[in-house]
C-alpha cells in the first residue's frame, strides 16, 4: 500500500514540475480553441461524407461517325440516327442502306486525319429481340447491355458479330489495348 502512495506522490511531483496546470490556467483561450477544433473536425468530415457527389454530366454529342460500306470512307451525320442509314454513295447492291456507325479512335490530343483510326463498326441486329430495358425487365447491366441487339465488326472483317458475344467483346478490348508508348486510345468525336 505504501508503494502506491509513493507512486501517486511521484506522479504529482512530476506533474507539478511540468507546470502544465499553471499553463492551462494562464491560457484558457488556447484550450477552448483546441477543444472546439477537436469537435469541429469530425463534424466537418461527417458532413463531407454525407454530402452527395456532384452528378457527372456526360456530353451528348450531336454528331457521330458513320462508315460508307460502298466506298470505305467515313462521313458524319446526326448522332441520334440508328444504323444502318443512307450512305452518301447510295444503297448496297442488295438494296439495304450502306451507312453503319463507326467508332473512331486516336492516341493524339488533337488528331489530324492520319492520326485517327476506326476501332470497329456497328449496326443493329435485325434478328435480335426487342430491348426490354425500357420496361425495367432487363437483368443485364453495364457493358454487357451495351452490346445487346447490336452487330459489330472490324473494318477489314466480312462477318458481323453479336456485340454481347465473346468475339464481339474481344473486338472492343482490342481497341483499348495500349500502344507501344503505353497510351490508351480514346474516342475521337467528329467536328
Amino acid at each position: 500500500m505504501a508503494e502506491w502512495k509513493y507512486l501517486k506522490y511521484e506522479i504529482q511531483e512530476r506533474w507539478a514540475r511540468l507546470a502544465v496546470r499553471e499553463w492551462i490556467n494562464a491560457n484558457p483561450r488556447i484550450i477552448v480553441g483546441t477543444s472546439i477544433i477537436s469537435v469541429l473536425i469530425p463534424v466537418v468530415i461527417v458532413i463531407w461524407q454525407l454530402t452527395p457527389e456532384k452528378m457527372v454530366t456526360i456530353e451528348d454529342y450531336k454528331k457521330a461517325w458513320f462508315y460508307d460500306l460502298n466506298t470505305g470512307k467515313l462521313f458524319v451525320d446526326r448522332s441520334d440516327k440508328i444504323a444502318p442509314i443512307e450512305a452518301p454513295s447510295g444503297p448496297l447492291p442488295n438494296g439495304e442502306p450502306g451507312g453503319v456507325k463507326a467508332y473512331v479512335f486516336t492516341y493524339a490530343y488533337e488528331p489530324n486525319e492520319a492520326e485517327r483510326f476506326i476501332g470497329f463498326l456497328e449496326t443493329i441486329d435485325p434478328n435480335a429481340e426487342k430491348d426490354s430495358s425500357s420496361s425495367g425487365k432487363s437483368r443485364t447491366a453495364g457493358g454487357a447491355q451495351w452490346g445487346r441487339g447490336k452487330l459489330i465488326r472490324r473494318v477489314e472483317d466480312e462477318q458481323w458479330l453479336a456485340g454481347d458475344s465473346s468475339e464481339g467483346r474481344a473486338i472492343l478490348e482490342e481497341v483499348l489495348i495500349a500502344n507501344e508508348n503505353g497510351e490508351t486510345a480514346h474516342y475521337c468525336r467528329p467536328e
